[in-house]
């Protein structure tokens, strides 16, 4: 699709992760998103009235996209062998500290039948560890989840803050749950903060700040990327 970023690591999955003017998919579902670590299977929001609090959606259901929003935090799409189980899943600070890639990958391996070792996963435009300034409660709360991998995501700022680099705590939280360094991608893993004309900000703009829409599709094996 015009306007999205894709990732090699998710090559025969129709996924695309979203800039300013990237399109929406014609039929996609997405949870209300709470900044947590709930993780919901698609048909919970399709057949609902109103979505449900969740933070990542894993489907199996060929041809429905499934699609989380963000404006700087932690967008990863991930994929069972051949796309016959996706996920998205939505990733600040707080829902890193929830554990919610965690959640996801089981939940994923629950549904697809693959090992945590057989998945694929790719990390999108999110805000960088150049802009992305944390403070002590924020520092605390990943370091009991994360252990040494949030101290080693922080790089000391002012007195109290650190800069932190959300998106190689996921990496490292995907790799604790059981996925290979390989099977990790990072191609579209730009600073959303540093980049106006493509990608919304809420660092940056604030509250008037848009959402971009990162979508994944499950599909058999003869599916193309898109």
């Amino acid at each position: 699709m015009s306007g999205h970023l894709t990732d090699p690591v998710l090559a025969g999955v129709r996924h695309g992760f979203g800039t300013r003017d990237a399109p929406a998919p014609d039929v996609y579902v997405r949870p209300h998103q709470v900044h947590g670590a709930a993780v919901v299977e698609a048909t919970a929001c399709r057949n609902a009235a109103q979505p449900p609090d969740a933070d990542g959606i894993v489907s199996a259901l060929p041809g429905l996209a499934v699609a989380v929003v963000t404006a700087d935090c932690v967008p990863v799409l991930l994929a069972a062998p051949v796309g016959t189980a996706v996920s998205a899943v939505h990733a600040g600070w707080r829902g890193l500290a929830a554990g919610v890639v965690k959640a996801a990958v089981e939940v994923l391996v629950r549904v697809s039948g693959a090992g945590p070792a057989e998945l694929v996963a790719a990390i999108g435009p999110h805000i960088g560890p150049c802009c992305y300034e944390g403070e002590g409660p924020v520092l605390e709360a990943l370091e009991r989840c994360h252990g040494s991998a949030a101290r080693a995501a922080a790089r000391p700022a002012r007195p109290g803050h650190a800069l932190l680099d959300l998106g190689g705590l996921v990496r490292a939280a995907l790799f604790d749950a059981g996925l290979p360094a390989a099977a990790v991608g990072g191609a579209a893993a730009v600073c959303t903060r540093c980049d106006p004309e493509r990608f919304h900000s809420h660092r940056r703009d604030g509250a008037r700040a848009g959402r971009l829409l990162h979508h994944v599709t499950a599909s058999g094996p003869t599916s193309s990327q898109g």
